[in-house]
């Protein structure tokens, strides 16, 4: 078996070893709002629960060179954000928001997603989306990096309000089979979910 010190290798080889051996990761896409009032959305697979009480979840948006993307400087700012999950319906819009565009440029308007109001939270939802969660920001930890600079801001938002589709709830629960939620693996490779089975928790 092979053993890599991390230290020993570039942040690319290492990414590369993250996101291959990591998977499936869940995709959370997230609408944040400029100060000038710019609708931004971008995916991240860096994503997951932090807790369900209060309900948080967390979003690691990397840095590049060192300067905060789009997203975290605009959740910062407001201190709210939305989370969308990405299914099989949207995943093609989704990755479309992942050009490099200027700040002062939306994605949402490039990519044609409508946008929805929050009832909570001033960022608008997209309506694209069966399950989008409104989040105010509950800290935004900046980590890693080098002389003083970070490599990444992890967001953690708390969530206020869920939206979820009717078709794809019954009983206080998520149909994963309905959601047909995507995930993230290496490159350009995105998954389905496949053969789902259960096992039962020891007593």
């Amino acid at each position: 078996m092979l053993s890599i010190n991390p230290e020993n290798q570039s942040e690319r080889d290492n990414y590369k070893l993250l996101t291959g051996g990591i998977i499936p990761r869940p995709i959370a896409f997230v609408t944040t709002e400029s100060e000038a009032g710019v609708l931004n959305a971008a995916p991240f697979s860096y994503f997951n629960i932090v807790s369900a009480d209060p309900p948080m979840i967390s979003v690691s948006v990397q840095r590049k060179a060192g300067e905060q993307k789009d997203t975290a400087r605009n959740a910062e700012f407001k201190k709210e954000f939305v989370v969308h999950i990405v299914d099989e319906s949207n995943v093609e819009k989704v990755n479309q928001t992942s050009a490099n565009l200027p700040f002062d440029e939306s994605e949402v308007e490039l990519t044609g997603l409508t946008p929805v109001e929050s009832e909570v939270v001033s960022v608008p939802g997209l309506a694209e989306s069966r399950f989008r969660m409104e989040c105010v920001l509950e800290q935004n930890i900046q980590l890693g990096g080098h002389e003083g600079k970070s490599s990444a801001d992890l967001l953690i938002g708390r969530i206020v309000r869920f939206h979820i589709d009717e078709a794809i709830y019954e009983k206080g629960r998520i149909h994963a089979d309905e959601l047909k939620a995507v995930s993230r693996l290496a490159g350009s490779n995105y998954a389905k979910l496949g053969e789902m089975f259960s096992l039962e928790r020891p007593k």
